[in-house]
């Protein structure tokens, strides 16, 4: 029988992630060769991926982030089955290496995020079959969403489960501040679109129908019903565009007051929210 050190055992470990035991026994099938192990350990996750296929990924952790010069981010959200692999150290720092290699590839959607490269020998795709078996759990990256602007702001959670990434038009002196205060209110107040024109068709319709029926309910007349069903979306507009909300750290203003305030051409260029509830 081969003799495997302890030191080819590590080396295959801090390799693939497997553990010490799967390791020496990959490396005992394979007489040795490091490569060849390597393939037995894909080998076995994508078993366990198949076997696994239907099970659900609830868990998870989201994370953003954004490049040195604040210009590009992204937010990517990494599911498991269980909340003891999404709290651990190992689990977290792979979504975080995704989430760099995406922002540092300036990845621009799900498909070309899993293609990348994760090393010399894998992609982001096989990196996810090959930690399926070495964690024993499904693994899947269900969202993915970038922003570029220039200047870019983030916002995560305590508990990495709810993240929000916003652009600016411009860089102020005090953009940073500015950015993480927007970036909050993202994450608190979960505005469905920027402006009016950003919200669905059908979420429009979907509200008048509310409006209409509340005033019913309420015993208002029939000719009313479409005047008061206006003023109400005039108000759902209010509480779910970003630009019109209240600020929550001055109920005084809005936020398009609170931007002016900070300086009259500052605009938001676009945003993005995920929370992994």
């Amino acid at each position: 029988m081969t003799k495997i050190s302890a030191t080819e055992v590590n080396n295959l470990r801090k390799q693939t992630g497997a553990g010490m035991m799967d390791c020496k026994k990959a490396l005992l099938e394979t007489n040795g060769n490091f490569q060849q192990a390597i393939d037995v350990l894909r080998k076995k996750g994508q078993k366990v991926a198949s076997q696994r296929a239907d099970r659900e990924t609830s868990e998870g952790v989201v994370l953003a982030h954004v490049n040195d010069s604040n210009t590009v981010g992204a937010i990517l959200s990494l599911n498991c089955e269980t909340d003891f692999v999404a709290k651990n150290a190992d689990f977290i720092a792979l979504a975080k290496s995704f989430l760099t290699l995406a922002v540092e590839s300036n990845c621009q959607n799900l498909e070309t995020l899993k293609s990348l490269k994760f090393d010399s020998m894998i992609t982001i795709a096989e990196k996810l079959v090959e930690q399926t078996g070495v964690i024993g759990e499904k693994l899947e990256i269900s969202n993915f969403h970038t922003v570029q602007g220039p200047f870019v702001a983030s916002y995560i959670h305590p508990g990495n489960k709810l993240v929000s990434l916003v652009g600016f038009n411009k860089v102020l002196d005090n953009i940073e501040e500015v950015g993480k205060n927007i970036a909050m209110q993202i994450a608190a107040m979960n505005p469905l679109g920027l402006v009016e024109t950003d919200i669905s068709q059908e979420i429009v319709e979907k509200e008048i129908e509310i409006g209409k029926d509340l005033a019913r309910q309420e015993g208002k007349p029939e000719e009313m019903l479409d005047k008061i069903s206006m003023g109400r979306l005039k108000k759902f507009f209010k509480e779910n565009t970003l630009i019109n909300q209240v600020y929550i750290k001055d109920s005084k203003l809005t936020i398009k007051q609170y931007l002016a305030s900070n300086s009259s051409d500052l605009t938001i260029n676009s945003f993005k929210r995920v929370n992994l509830a």
